[in-house]
């Protein structure tokens, strides 16, 4: 009985170590894409987003640094938006630059960002009423992210942006929608939050539903804003 006993206890003791030796080689290789990605970053991307991601850059840049952002977005979310990014907008394709690897270390810094978890209520189904989405478009969004989706530079993104209709889900939108980008100028529109913008769940999701059905507009010169 005390030899299984001390086989027991030999075998939990080999699996701490073995549990600690991973999570080390784990954190030193993740340390490494960080940095790998932070040298990236400076040298493709601050001059756009800004040295803190908050989108100081010289040139028009959403704020990436951006719990909410953050939050809603995977690792592949953040790689496409690098690899492929915005046609027709200041935001160029970086994958014909930059290795796979070395955009995954570009998602690794720019992940190292977040500082929290956060909890979005979202529909089940975002499904509503396009005519009334883009009556509701007209009054609250079309002053920042122009007719149509077509976007405005320094002021909203090009919501009818190719890549940005395909690499970004309904849940997404109706989130930035709904709950905003702190530290933007995109405020929560969701009643009961501190927007000024007071709108409902059903009403978000009209809005959603009208943002979907949008057409890219040929040659737009509009600067990239937010993801």
């Amino acid at each position: 009985m005390k030899k299984v006993l001390y086989g027991l206890y030999i075998i939990i003791i080999i699996g701490i170590i073995i549990s600690i030796v991973n999570s080390d080689i784990f954190s030193s290789k993740n340390a490494a894409a960080i940095a790998a990605g932070e040298k990236i970053y400076n040298k493709q991307c601050l001059i756009c987003h800004g040295e803190s991601g908050k989108g100081e850059g010289k040139n028009a840049g959403t704020a990436i640094n951006n719990q909410n952002y953050l939050n809603t977005v995977s690792d592949k979310d953040i790689f496409n938006s690098v690899k492929f990014g915005r046609e027709g907008t200041a935001m160029p394709s970086y994958g014909p630059r930059l290795s796979d690897e070395e955009l995954k270390n570009v998602v690794a810094f720019v992940r190292n960002w977040q500082s929290k978890e956060i909890e979005f209520d979202v529909p089940k189904t975002i499904s509503g009423d396009v005519v009334n989405g883009e009556k509701l478009y007209n009054v609250y969004c079309i002053n920042c992210h122009g007719e149509a989706g077509a976007g405005k530079v320094k002021m909203g993104t090009a919501l009818s942006n190719p890549q940005y209709l395909k690499y970004t889900t309904d849940k997404q939108i109706w989130i930035a929608t709904a709950y905003g980008r702190e530290d933007t100028r995109m405020a929560p529109t969701l009643k009961g939050l501190d927007g000024v913008r007071q709108l409902k769940l059903d009403e978000i999701t009209d809005i959603v539903s009208y943002i979907r059905t949008l057409k890219p507009k040929e040659n737009t010169n509009n600067d990239y804003l937010e993801p």
